[in-house]
């Protein structure tokens, strides 16, 4: 009866014998309470399987257990031993360690901190980066985490607490700071919320699918001030449902206020018709447009595709795996390059491309420079068959002109994407943006009408069929770097669609009694609109703040611009982790586990979001990332390399700098491991 009386026996059920069965993942197990604990603790244990399905707050509690009776078996005879020894002449530190005395955790004993003479404080700091350096290794953190401007902040708040502090234990992370810090993200939403009425908000839907028919939606709200992460909804089993889809589509505007929805952006994987129609029908304010960012990258990806640009792609790709799989190349690249990679890695396949080609013309003479240099030629690569065709490829000039093309004709088309995909409201810019493309195209190839051709073709089949929408014309005829611009040609086009986007949002007589009035005042440029500081921000104030300061004399027409060009016009915010929206919409994971991660991506993206607006930048590019993709088709040579081939390349110049920590990550550790350890 007395064994009967452990704690533990709450997790488990008592069998015949000496057989217990776990309640979580009803495993039966031989030997009693104990092995139960040592498999509910998931410490290594010979014989023991950990258990799968165990909640943590259950293996912090039997850990404990498990701990303060090892602990208390030590006998009195030792201790009194121990401290005998301690008391002994010459042995004061001896006692100060038994006071002090801490069981060291399994990485302290493999990993003692450094205790070499000299500077108290030097010997302090590096052992404290040693200690950060361990954290990171034992937990597989992402290196890109040091960057984190909440990695300085944690430092420097801990450095103030003295010695003796201790963080806090999973528990209190998992309970009392996740509430806590969950609803100081949801107060800073909450006073985001107060400026819709005025300035309206975009529902971004971000999808995600795969070959397994599952399907992944975030939804996101954007208005000038911030976007923000709404959800992450599992709608995999009913993706193909117009009806269900409906239904998720009005909950989310009703979460929102419909009075407040200006327009709902998604992708072309949503059944687009079908949802669109729906919520046309039932929501007469509210806009359905295409996503600006996926149709431009779509663009980009069909002009891939033409034959001379694929075979140009190809070429530098040749010289690009030359290099990056050669260590001594590498370096010498390097060292050429003034530590320049030769290479970008974009937010999408297409983008990479035309960056990496961009790059490797603009290094072109320190390319052919390198190649011929006599540190070149005493290589022990120099010799190799790939070595005869970059240079063959770096010789040719029609290589060189097909570059010249290909970064010339994209180029306005990335600074679209630049524009769109920056989270600012960029609604009011599309239209020119792709104007003014489409015009590049034909000055570059004003000789040559078949390859002219053959891009507008491109250009005007995405944007007739995927891109132009109403709402985008209404907002390129007021913007006032539109409307007052002598060299425009198109706004006597999209006049049409401004009037039927007027008649959408203001669908009572009542509404527009005084429309035209006002309408004539914006496009005349009279009153305030034509005011001294009107015409000289024009061009250097969002259009949407231009209207709120300048557009007082014509109020009705004033509410309607700020609601129109206050919105995003694109998906695109930033690097989306799929992995951990697949976790929490896991059907392996038990109540508890699934609101915790549904809390902690909550957070997560929502911080991530916040520290984007915080530390934009004229000089970050949002096209391309950091790191270089060492797996993509510029760098990787072999279908299924291994993790240490992987790594063998890069020799001396392996640096932080080199690396795509994200890639590093998945090709170390692999890319199943539980998030947040749920």
């Amino acid at each position: 009866m007395v064994r009967e009386k452990d704690v533990c026996w709450e997790y488990a059920e008592k069998l015949d014998g000496n057989k217990v069965r776990c309640k979580f993942c009803l495993r039966v197990l031989n030997g009693g309470i104990s092995r139960l604990k040592h498999h509910l603790s998931r410490l290594p244990s010979k014989g023991v399987n950990p258990c799968s399905k165990v909640r943590d707050d259950v293996t912090d509690r039997v850990r404990a257990i498990i701990s303060s009776k090892e602990d208390g078996k030590e006998t009195s005879s030792a201790k009194k031993q121990r401290v005998a020894e301690a008391k002994s002449p010459g042995n004061y530190s001896a006692i100060k360690a038994l006071m002090s005395v801490e069981t060291p955790s399994p990485i302290a004993k493999i990993f003692p901190p450094i205790t070499h003479m000299g500077p108290s404080s030097s010997n302090d700091g590096e052992n404290a980066e040693r200690s950060i350096a361990l954290f990171f290794f034992e937990n597989k953190l992402d290196f890109s985490v040091a960057r984190s401007s909440s990695y300085q902040l944690m430092i420097e708040a801990v450095s103030k607490c003295g010695h003796g502090f201790r963080g806090p234990s999973a528990e209190i992370l998992k309970t009392t700071w996740l509430e806590r810090i969950k609803s100081e993200v949801s107060l800073q939403s909450k006073d985001i919320e107060k400026e819709w009425a005025t300035t309206g908000c975009t529902i971004i839907a971000d999808t995600w699918t795969d070959n397994k028919s599952r399907a992944l939606i975030n939804f996101l709200v954007s208005s000038p001030s911030r976007t923000f992460f709404h959800k992450s909804v599992d709608a995999s089993s009913y993706f193909k449902n117009t009806k269900y889809l409906a239904d998720l589509f009005d909950s989310v505007i009703q979460d929102l206020g419909p009075d407040n929805v200006v327009q709902i952006i998604m992708d072309s994987t949503l059944n687009y018709t079908g949802v669109a129609s729906h919520i046309v029908q039932n929501y007469g304010t509210v806009f359905v447009s295409p996503c600006a960012s996926q149709c431009l990258n779509l663009i980009l990806e069909d002009f891939c595709k033409i034959d001379w640009v694929n075979r140009c792609i190809l070429q530098a790709q040749t010289i690009s795996k030359f290099i990056y799989n050669n260590a001594s190349m590498l370096d010498l690249m390097k060292k050429s390059t003034g530590g320049q990679d030769l290479i970008r890695t974009g937010i999408t396949k297409s983008v990479s491309n035309f960056l990496s080609l961009q790059s490797m013309l603009k290094q072109r003479p320190r390319l052919k420079h390198m190649f011929g240099s006599s540190e070149y030629s005493t290589n022990s690569y120099s010799n190799k068959p790939q070595n005869i065709s970059c240079i063959a490829i770096l010789e040719d000039n029609d290589f060189w002109r097909a570059v010249e093309e290909c970064v010339a004709i994209s180029e306005p088309f990335l600074k679209g994407l630049r524009e769109v995909s920056g989270g600012k409201p960029a609604v009011g810019s599309i239209y020119e943006l792709m104007t003014k493309a489409k015009e590049s195209i034909r000055t570059y190839y004003i000789m040559d009408e078949s390859k002219c051709k053959a891009f507008l073709d491109i250009v005007d089949g995405r944007w007739r069929n995927q891109l132009h929408s109403p709402l985008h014309a209404a907002a390129a005829f007021l913007n006032p770097s539109i409307q007052y611009n002598p060299e425009i040609k198109f706004i006597g086009a999209i006049k049409e669609d401004f009037f039927k986007v007027l008649e959408k949002l203001l669908p009572t007589s009542d509404m527009r009694r005084d429309i035209t009035n006002q309408i004539l005042l914006f496009t005349r440029a009279t009153g305030m609109f034509g005011c001294n500081l009107a015409r000289e921000a024009r061009d250097t104030v969002p259009p949407g703040l231009w209207w709120e300061q300048f557009g007082d004399s014509a109020p009705v027409l004033q509410r309607v611009a700020i609601r129109i060009l206050s919105q995003v016009c694109s998906t695109s915010t930033f690097e989306r982790h799929w992995n951990t929206f697949q976790q929490i919409h896991s059907e392996k994971r038990n109540k508890i586990d699934k609101e915790t991660l549904n809390d902690l991506v909550y957070i997560n993206y929502n911080l991530k979001l916040a520290r984007q607006m915080k530390m934009k930048s004229s000089e970050a590019d949002p096209l391309q990332f950091d790191d270089i993709d060492m797996t993509s088709e510029w760098v990787e040579e072999t279908e299924n390399p291994s993790p240490t081939q992987w790594l063998d390349r890069f020799g001396s110049a392996l640096d932080g700098s080199d690396l795509n920590t994200r890639q590093f990550n998945a090709a170390i550790f692999g890319s199943s491991d539980t998030i947040f350890g749920l």
